[in-house]
This record gives C-alpha cells, sequence and structure tokens, in this order.
C-alpha cells in the first residue's frame, strides 16, 4: 500500500469539494481547481476528509494512488492557503519591479524583460532583488517560477542570475593565468 496514498486528505472549513466520476472539483476562497484523475483510483469524502483508493492492486494503479492523493491535496491547499515561490535576483545592475500586473526584469540586456502572468498568478517585488509568485495553482505557481528563473539562470563562475530563494549554486574555479605551451 502506497504510504502517501493512505494518508487522509482534511477538508478545511469553506472549502467545497464536488466528485462527479473521476472529475473532482474543489472551491475555496482563492479560487476554483478541478482536475480528471486516473480510473485507476477513486476519491469519496467521508465527513471532513477525503480518500483516495486504488480499484485493484495493478502496477499502474499503484502508480497512480500516490500521485492522485498529492494532486488532490494541492488543490485542497491551493484554494484555501495559496502556494508562493521566492526568487533571488543576485548581480550589479540587476533588479526587477511590478508595473501594473507584469513582472519588468532588467537583467543587463539590452531591453527590459516584460514578463506576464497567467490567470490566478500575482507578482511582488520586496527590495528590487526579491521576487514572489504567488498562485492558487501549485502547477502554473511553479512553471512561472521556472520561466523567470529561465530569463538569466544563475552562471557558475560568479553567482550572478535568477535564483530560487535557498538554492545553493555550484562555484567553478575559474581560470588560473598560469603560462601556456611553447
Amino acid at each position: 500500500m502506497s504510504r502517501i496514498g493512505k494518508r487522509p486528505i482534511t477538508i478545511p472549513a469553506k472549502v467545497q469539494i464536488t466528485i462527479d466520476g473521476t472529475k473532482v472539483v474543489v472551491k475555496g476562497p482563492k479560487g476554483e481547481l478541478s482536475r480528471d484523475l486516473p480510473v485507476h483510483v477513486t476519491v469519496s469524502q467521508e465527513g471532513e476528509t477525503l480518500q483516495v483508493v486504488r480499484k485493484d492492486d495493478s502496477r499502474t494503479s499503484r502508480q497512480m494512488h500516490g500521485l492522485s492523493r498529492t494532486l488532490v491535496a494541492n488543490m485542497v491547499e491551493g484554494v484555501s492557503q495559496g502556494f508562493q515561490r521566492r526568487l533571488e535576483i543576485q548581480g550589479v545592475g540587476y533588479r526587477a519591479q511590478v508595473q501594473g500586473r507584469n513582472l519588468v526584469l532588467n537583467m543587463g540586456f539590452s531591453h527590459q524583460v516584460n514578463i506576464e502572468p497567467p490567470d490566478g498568478i500575482q507578482f511582488a517585488v520586496e527590495g528590487n532583488t526579491n521576487v514572489i509568485v504567488s498562485g492558487y495553482d501549485k502547477e502554473i505557481v511553479g512553471n512561472t517560477a521556472a520561466k523567470i528563473r529561465a530569463v538569466r539562470p544563475p552562471e557558475p563562475y560568479k553567482g550572478k542570475g535568477i535564483r530560487y530563494a535557498g538554492e545553493v549554486v555550484r562555484r567553478k574555479a575559474g581560470k588560473t593565468g598560469g603560462k601556456g605551451k611553447k
């Protein structure tokens, strides 16, 4: 039995769940999410908890059990609390700012990089160098943060670029300046 799959999901107050066959719809104060789950698992609601159960003991059912439980748990957490990813910008002259809903990055290019948020995503900037991507869908928050990081990933020699908060960038030594061969 999947250790993750057999754990029940507690439903917070103000969250409504509708189960229609394999489709699960979760509504909460932050928004509404829906997902079609694989046919190998079923979701049942018992009071204030959800339980994800697999139909049989086949390999694909076992694979989908923990995944489906995690996806439903992320939906419940997203519509009740929301998710956020923090990014740090390092480098002289590199900075970010919010104009309207868009994020404008000055990353040493000849132009500014303008990033429009998808639906349900908000940008916030703290001190010109810390970007916060927040929303209620964990998948879209992560993808948006990855797109921002891809504008200027951290380089290994000086560490300049955009990195996730807490990300460790392995540094390289660089050239030593010794004499070449004759």
